[in-house]
Protein backbone atom coordinates (compact mmCIF):
# COMPACT_ATOMS: atom_id res chain seq x y z
CA UNK A 1 0.00 0.00 0.00
CA UNK A 2 1.10 3.46 -1.05
CA UNK A 3 0.33 6.24 1.54
CA UNK A 4 0.32 9.82 1.70
CA UNK A 5 0.24 11.39 4.98
CA UNK A 6 -1.13 15.15 4.92
CA UNK A 7 -0.38 16.99 8.25
CA UNK A 8 -1.87 20.17 9.70
CA UNK A 9 0.13 21.25 12.66
CA UNK A 10 2.61 23.75 13.48
CA UNK A 11 4.12 22.37 16.27
CA UNK A 12 6.20 19.08 15.65
CA UNK A 13 6.36 18.09 19.33
CA UNK A 14 2.55 18.34 19.44
CA UNK A 15 -0.02 15.02 19.58
CA UNK A 16 -0.59 15.88 15.65
CA UNK A 17 3.20 15.50 15.29
CA UNK A 18 3.53 12.28 17.15
CA UNK A 19 0.60 10.74 15.84
CA UNK A 20 2.06 11.48 12.32
CA UNK A 21 5.22 10.22 13.44
CA UNK A 22 3.81 7.02 14.62
CA UNK A 23 2.01 6.78 11.10
CA UNK A 24 5.05 6.41 9.38
CA UNK A 25 6.93 3.87 11.82
CA UNK A 26 3.81 1.52 11.82
CA UNK A 27 3.09 1.66 7.98
CA UNK A 28 6.91 1.39 6.84
CA UNK A 29 7.29 -1.16 9.49
CA UNK A 30 4.57 -3.25 7.94
CA UNK A 31 6.33 -2.95 4.39
CA UNK A 32 4.42 -0.03 2.86
CA UNK A 33 5.55 3.10 1.41
CA UNK A 34 4.98 6.20 2.51
CA UNK A 35 5.67 10.29 1.64
CA UNK A 36 4.31 12.89 4.33
CA UNK A 37 3.59 16.36 2.86
CA UNK A 38 4.02 17.88 6.55
CA UNK A 39 2.10 22.05 5.48
CA UNK A 40 3.84 23.63 8.00
CA UNK A 41 7.56 22.56 7.42
CA UNK A 42 6.96 23.04 3.90
CA UNK A 43 6.07 26.67 4.53
CA UNK A 44 2.49 25.69 2.00
CA UNK A 45 1.20 28.76 0.67
CA UNK A 46 -2.25 28.66 1.54
CA UNK A 47 -4.16 30.98 -0.54
CA UNK A 48 -5.03 31.19 -4.29
CA UNK A 49 -4.22 33.91 -6.41
CA UNK A 50 -2.94 34.18 -10.14
CA UNK A 51 0.43 33.20 -9.25
CA UNK A 52 -0.47 29.53 -9.35
CA UNK A 53 -1.44 29.91 -13.13
CA UNK A 54 1.06 32.43 -14.18
CA UNK A 55 0.64 32.88 -18.21
CA UNK A 56 -2.82 31.14 -17.77
CA UNK A 57 -4.34 33.36 -15.28
CA UNK A 58 -7.04 36.09 -16.82
CA UNK A 59 -8.08 39.40 -15.70
CA UNK A 60 -10.38 39.22 -14.23
CA UNK A 61 -9.36 36.26 -11.99
CA UNK A 62 -11.49 33.34 -12.86
CA UNK A 63 -9.91 30.84 -10.44
CA UNK A 64 -12.17 27.57 -11.89
CA UNK A 65 -11.20 28.07 -15.48
CA UNK A 66 -7.94 29.39 -15.29
CA UNK A 67 -6.74 26.73 -12.78
CA UNK A 68 -8.15 23.71 -15.13
CA UNK A 69 -6.57 25.80 -17.77
CA UNK A 70 -3.17 25.75 -16.46
CA UNK A 71 -3.64 22.33 -15.55
CA UNK A 72 -4.23 21.09 -19.33
CA UNK A 73 -0.70 23.10 -20.10
CA UNK A 74 1.28 21.61 -17.37
CA UNK A 75 1.74 24.97 -15.94
CA UNK A 76 0.33 24.96 -12.66
CA UNK A 77 3.38 25.91 -10.10
CA UNK A 78 5.90 23.40 -9.10
CA UNK A 79 4.40 22.92 -5.65
CA UNK A 80 1.19 22.09 -6.66
CA UNK A 81 1.80 19.38 -9.34
CA UNK A 82 4.05 17.97 -6.79
CA UNK A 83 1.13 17.57 -4.23
CA UNK A 84 -0.84 16.11 -7.22
CA UNK A 85 1.52 13.63 -8.28
CA UNK A 86 1.18 12.38 -4.90
CA UNK A 87 -2.36 12.02 -4.73
CA UNK A 88 -2.03 10.32 -8.08
CA UNK A 89 0.86 7.75 -6.59
CA UNK A 90 -0.85 7.02 -3.79
CA UNK A 91 -3.58 4.14 -2.63
CA UNK A 92 -4.65 5.92 0.33
CA UNK A 93 -4.09 9.29 2.18
CA UNK A 94 -4.22 10.10 5.84
CA UNK A 95 -4.76 14.04 7.01
CA UNK A 96 -4.12 14.17 10.47
CA UNK A 97 -5.12 17.68 11.93
CA UNK A 98 -6.72 19.19 15.23
CA UNK A 99 -10.40 20.38 14.48
CA UNK A 100 -10.31 24.17 14.89
CA UNK A 101 -12.95 26.70 14.38
CA UNK A 102 -14.85 23.72 13.45
CA UNK A 103 -13.14 22.55 10.73
CA UNK A 104 -9.68 21.88 8.98
CA UNK A 105 -6.81 24.56 9.65
CA UNK A 106 -6.86 27.14 7.26
CA UNK A 107 -3.32 25.66 5.71
CA UNK A 108 -4.97 22.55 4.94
CA UNK A 109 -8.14 23.99 3.85
CA UNK A 110 -5.26 26.23 1.21
CA UNK A 111 -3.90 22.92 -0.10
CA UNK A 112 -7.69 21.72 -1.24
CA UNK A 113 -8.06 24.84 -2.56
CA UNK A 114 -4.70 24.76 -4.71
CA UNK A 115 -4.60 21.10 -5.49
CA UNK A 116 -7.80 20.14 -6.02
CA UNK A 117 -7.65 22.08 -9.32
CA UNK A 118 -10.58 22.13 -12.18
CA UNK A 119 -10.04 19.35 -14.98
CA UNK A 120 -8.27 17.33 -12.09
CA UNK A 121 -10.81 17.21 -9.14
CA UNK A 122 -13.21 18.36 -10.49
CA UNK A 123 -15.07 19.31 -13.60
CA UNK A 124 -14.22 16.08 -15.32
CA UNK A 125 -16.41 14.08 -17.44
CA UNK A 126 -19.23 14.06 -19.36
CA UNK A 127 -21.93 16.36 -18.69
CA UNK A 128 -25.26 15.98 -20.43
CA UNK A 129 -28.55 15.27 -19.37
CA UNK A 130 -28.29 11.60 -17.71
CA UNK A 131 -24.59 12.32 -16.06
CA UNK A 132 -23.36 15.39 -14.19
CA UNK A 133 -20.15 14.69 -14.85
CA UNK A 134 -17.94 12.01 -13.21
CA UNK A 135 -18.12 13.27 -9.53
CA UNK A 136 -19.68 12.25 -6.17
CA UNK A 137 -17.93 8.11 -6.44
CA UNK A 138 -16.43 8.74 -9.86
CA UNK A 139 -13.46 11.27 -10.94
CA UNK A 140 -10.05 11.42 -11.46
CA UNK A 141 -9.06 9.99 -7.73
CA UNK A 142 -11.59 6.65 -7.56
CA UNK A 143 -10.28 3.61 -6.36
CA UNK A 144 -8.63 5.46 -3.74
CA UNK A 145 -9.11 5.66 -0.01
CA UNK A 146 -8.66 8.58 2.79
CA UNK A 147 -8.54 8.49 6.58
CA UNK A 148 -9.46 12.01 8.81
CA UNK A 149 -7.16 11.27 11.82
CA UNK A 150 -8.46 14.40 14.31
CA UNK A 151 -7.48 15.23 17.30
CA UNK A 152 -10.81 17.45 19.02
CA UNK A 153 -10.14 19.58 22.60
CA UNK A 154 -13.85 19.08 23.65
CA UNK A 155 -15.49 16.36 25.28
CA UNK A 156 -16.74 13.63 23.07
CA UNK A 157 -20.35 14.49 24.86
CA UNK A 158 -20.28 17.93 23.41
CA UNK A 159 -19.99 16.23 20.03
CA UNK A 160 -23.14 14.06 19.71
CA UNK A 161 -26.56 14.51 18.62
CA UNK A 162 -27.70 16.28 21.97
CA UNK A 163 -24.32 18.26 22.35
CA UNK A 164 -24.14 21.90 21.66
CA UNK A 165 -21.50 21.40 19.37
CA UNK A 166 -23.88 18.97 16.94
CA UNK A 167 -22.58 15.51 15.99
CA UNK A 168 -19.28 15.61 15.05
CA UNK A 169 -20.35 13.43 11.61
CA UNK A 170 -22.08 16.23 10.47
CA UNK A 171 -18.79 18.77 10.87
CA UNK A 172 -16.70 16.47 9.04
CA UNK A 173 -19.49 15.93 6.23
CA UNK A 174 -18.44 18.69 3.96
CA UNK A 175 -14.70 17.06 4.29
CA UNK A 176 -16.15 13.84 3.52
CA UNK A 177 -18.46 13.99 1.19
CA UNK A 178 -17.49 17.60 -0.29
CA UNK A 179 -13.94 17.22 -0.85
CA UNK A 180 -13.09 14.08 -0.59
CA UNK A 181 -15.87 12.12 -2.44
CA UNK A 182 -16.35 14.60 -4.62
CA UNK A 183 -13.54 13.56 -6.70
CA UNK A 184 -14.24 9.61 -6.19
CA UNK A 185 -12.28 9.03 -2.77
CA UNK A 186 -13.64 6.34 -0.70
CA UNK A 187 -13.65 7.76 2.31
CA UNK A 188 -13.09 5.50 5.46
CA UNK A 189 -14.60 6.67 9.01
CA UNK A 190 -12.27 8.76 10.91
CA UNK A 191 -10.03 7.96 13.36
CA UNK A 192 -10.88 10.82 16.56
CA UNK A 193 -9.61 11.55 19.57
CA UNK A 194 -11.86 13.58 22.01
CA UNK A 195 -10.62 15.86 25.00
CA UNK A 196 -7.24 16.04 23.62
CA UNK A 197 -6.73 19.43 25.59
CA UNK A 198 -6.75 17.28 28.93
CA UNK A 199 -4.29 14.74 27.71
CA UNK A 200 -1.37 13.76 29.91
CA UNK A 201 1.52 12.14 29.11
CA UNK A 202 0.57 9.28 30.56
CA UNK A 203 -2.88 8.35 28.52
CA UNK A 204 -0.42 8.30 24.74
CA UNK A 205 0.23 5.23 25.21
CA UNK A 206 -3.39 3.84 24.38
CA UNK A 207 -3.78 6.61 22.08
CA UNK A 208 -0.75 5.18 20.18
CA UNK A 209 -2.03 1.53 20.58
CA UNK A 210 -5.06 2.38 19.13
CA UNK A 211 -4.00 4.00 16.25
CA UNK A 212 -1.77 1.66 15.57
CA UNK A 213 -4.40 -1.15 15.28
CA UNK A 214 -6.45 1.76 13.19
CA UNK A 215 -3.33 2.19 11.17
CA UNK A 216 -2.59 -1.86 10.17
CA UNK A 217 -6.68 -2.15 9.16
CA UNK A 218 -6.79 0.28 7.03
CA UNK A 219 -6.95 -1.94 4.00
CA UNK A 220 -9.97 -4.44 5.75
CA UNK A 221 -11.44 -1.32 7.09
CA UNK A 222 -15.04 -0.37 4.70
CA UNK A 223 -15.27 3.03 3.55
CA UNK A 224 -18.52 4.90 4.54
CA UNK A 225 -21.53 3.62 2.06
CA UNK A 226 -22.33 7.31 0.40
CA UNK A 227 -24.42 7.45 -2.45
CA UNK A 228 -22.77 7.38 -6.20
CA UNK A 229 -24.23 10.78 -8.13
CA UNK A 230 -24.86 8.63 -11.19
CA UNK A 231 -26.18 5.25 -9.69
CA UNK A 232 -29.54 5.89 -10.15
CA UNK A 233 -30.21 7.48 -6.81
CA UNK A 234 -30.73 10.89 -7.80
CA UNK A 235 -32.84 12.52 -10.00
CA UNK A 236 -30.90 14.34 -13.01
CA UNK A 237 -30.48 17.13 -13.86
CA UNK A 238 -31.80 18.49 -10.36
CA UNK A 239 -29.71 16.09 -8.40
CA UNK A 240 -32.15 15.39 -5.61
CA UNK A 241 -32.42 12.03 -3.83
CA UNK A 242 -35.36 9.96 -5.68
CA UNK A 243 -38.52 10.10 -3.23
CA UNK A 244 -38.80 6.48 -1.61
CA UNK A 245 -35.32 5.89 -1.17
CA UNK A 246 -34.52 7.66 2.66
CA UNK A 247 -35.11 5.71 5.21
CA UNK A 248 -37.51 6.44 8.21
CA UNK A 249 -36.52 9.49 9.90
CA UNK A 250 -33.27 9.90 8.38
CA UNK A 251 -33.13 13.51 7.29
CA UNK A 252 -30.26 16.24 5.99
CA UNK A 253 -26.53 14.77 5.55
CA UNK A 254 -27.89 11.45 6.87
CA UNK A 255 -29.83 10.72 3.53
CA UNK A 256 -26.74 10.67 1.66
CA UNK A 257 -25.34 7.71 3.07
CA UNK A 258 -26.74 4.46 2.23
CA UNK A 259 -28.49 2.36 5.73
Amino acid sequence: MKTLIVHAHPEPKSLNGSLKDLAVSTLEGAGHEVRVSDLYAMNWKAVVDAADYGLDASRPLRVARDSGRAFDAGTLTPDVRAEQEKLLWADTIIFQFPLWWYTMPAILKGWVDRVFTFHFAYGVGEHSDTKYGERFGEGTLKGKKALLSVTVGGLESHYSARGINGPLEDLLFPIHHGILYYPGIEVLPPFVLFGTDRMTAQDYPDVAKAWEQRLLTLESTGPVAFRQQNGGDYELPSLRLKEGLEPAGVSGFGLHVRR
